[in-house]
């Protein structure tokens, strides 16, 4: 009879749940390997055995954090009005930056980058954005590069949730911000150059 296995999945859940926390939270050079295993309740040789060392514990992290904002923007369905979509879509982001505050703070605090003109895999959170746009460029409703028009929406949105994750906006100000914000980004992107 072999030992038991003492760094499962529960142990990998917790110092994934505990580098959330601990990356969204602290300087970056007061999570070290031993840091996060306390605050997991485990061993460092956790760390290594199940993510080959901090990097992969970070890359993992990473990679919850796009799966989730994925999941969350695939599920938007595409409809005959690509501009309704694409404020649907911003609807999802804030929804799933507010419900998923230390994730969204890893992955936009430096940990993952926003690149609209890179290759879209499947699972990427750009994908519907540059679905959605492409959409309403073919429709002639909005004018533009699409690499151009996603950065600006993604910037106009990013810069609102951020402002709100961070307490500068109360509840009512972000929402009436948000309401007025997303679509004045979009409806300058239907202006034709004279």
């Amino acid at each position: 009879m072999g030992r038991p296995r003492t760094n499962d999945d529960a142990v990998k859940d917790r110092l994934i749940e505990s580098a959330t926390e601990m990356f969204a939270t602290r300087p970056p050079e007061s999570v070290t390997v031993r840091a996060l295993a306390a605050a997991a309740g485990t061993a460092t040789a956790a760390v290594y055995t199940l993510f080959d060392g901090k990097d992969g514990l970070i890359a993992e992290v990473r990679d919850r954090a796009i799966a989730g904002l994925a999941r969350d923007l695939s599920a938007v369905p595409a409809s005959d009005d690509p501009l309704a979509d694409l404020y649907t879509l911003a609807v999802a982001y804030r929804r799933w930056g507010c419900e998923h505050s230390h994730l969204y703070t890893v992955l936009f605090g430096g940990v993952q980058r926003f690149d609209p003109a890179g290759e879209v895999a499947a699972g990427d959170p750009v994908r519907p954005l540059v679905e959605a746009i492409g959409r309403a460029l073919a429709a002639s409703v909005l004018v533009g590069d699409a690499t151009s028009i996603a950065l600006s929406l993604w910037a106009t949105l990013h810069g609102l949730v951020t402002l709100e994750l961070a307490g500068a906006l109360d509840t009512a100000t972000a929402e009436t911000a948000f309401r007025s914000t997303i679509p004045a980004t979009l409806r300058g992107w239907t202006i034709r150059p004279a």
